[in-house]
């Protein structure tokens, strides 16, 4: 008898509804630490304007954001359909928290560093690599040479270069990443691109992601609305295909992207109606539909 294969629920959904419960900040450790090259422990999630579920949100976007025990910032953003100005996108989030998070007069050798890491899914810019780092450096413009900090200021800061204190910016393109190795962030990629993880995984928080994020710990109701999620977020992959093979796609991405918002929205209220009639609490259908109490009250 063939024994059925486990499937597993996908990364961004889990960001939104699983993984910000402390007890699954293993899972979110595990990812942060592979991507950064560093072992990362989160001390506690925090909330920024960029991150609050607001009804008008984009329903592609996922922010979670964290701060480490270093008191470092982790922005980690999910991003679903093209957007041609998703690099100034990173560029406002990143600023943004530099200044949400210090006291107006305080001395500015307070301001935190932010990780920002970016996880989309369609093609970004133009580069063959599926990771992309950027920082900021300082370089002459006659000798050549990279600007450095002076040894006070790196025990000051508790930082080996100048760009240790600038953002950090991470880009995973993972829209067809297919390759399984014993690679920690190629099996990243994998589960991010293919939402299957394999029996032998075993980068760090994958070995975790394997039972908490297993779909068959869903209830009923929230299977139903992940399921809903997944023949959306196929629909979407497949106009994608669509535009990139008959070469419009610049052209139209925002068309699209307001096209879809729109379509979701419907889609959104008549999901919230059958909920309704089926007797859910008006607080649980807008938990999982975004959309407002009295949104729903008037349906």
């Amino acid at each position: 008898m063939t024994k059925k294969k486990r499937t597993f629920i996908s990364f961004d959904w889990a960001l939104k509804h699983l993984l910000r419960e402390k007890a699954n900040h293993d899972v979110l450790e595990g990812f942060i630490s592979t991507v950064l090259k560093t072992d990362i422990k989160i001390k506690r999630l925090l909330e920024s304007e960029g991150n609050k579920d607001r009804e008008e949100a984009k329903s592609n976007r996922v922010d979670l954001l964290a701060e480490d025990s270093a008191g470092d910032l982790l922005l980690i953003e999910v991003q679903g359909e093209p957007e041609f100005a998703y690099f100034q996108r990173m560029l406002f989030g990143a600023s943004k928290l530099v200044t949400e998070y210090i006291d107006s007069g305080e001395n500015y050798e307070h301001v935190k560093r932010v990780y920002s890491i970016n996880i989309v899914y369609f093609d970004l810019g133009q580069g063959e690599d599926c990771v992309y780092e950027g920082k900021t450096e300082f370089c002459g413009l006659t000798k050549h040479d990279v600007l450095q900090l002076s040894p006070f200021q790196k025990q000051k800061f508790k930082a080996e270069a100048v760009s240790d204190l600038y953002p950090r910016y991470i880009i995973l393109k993972v829209n067809d990443f297919n390759r399984w190795s014993r690679n920690s962030l190629d099996q990243w990629l994998y589960f991010l691109s293919t939402t299957d993880i394999p029996e032998d995984a075993d980068a760090p928080g994958l070995r975790e992601a394997r039972e908490k994020l297993d779909r068959m710990r869903m209830g009923r109701d929230e299977g139903i609305l992940y399921d809903r999620y997944l023949m959306d977020r196929a629909i979407l992959r497949n106009q994608m295909i669509t535009a990139r093979g008959e070469g419009y796609i610049e052209g139209v991405n925002q068309g699209m992207t307001e096209g879809l918002e729109k379509g979701r929205e419907v889609e959104r209220a008549e999901l919230a109606k059958k909920m309704k009639a089926d007797g859910m609490p008006a607080e649980l259908i807008a938990k999982y539909t975004g959309l407002t109490v009295e949104t729903i009250d008037s349906l």
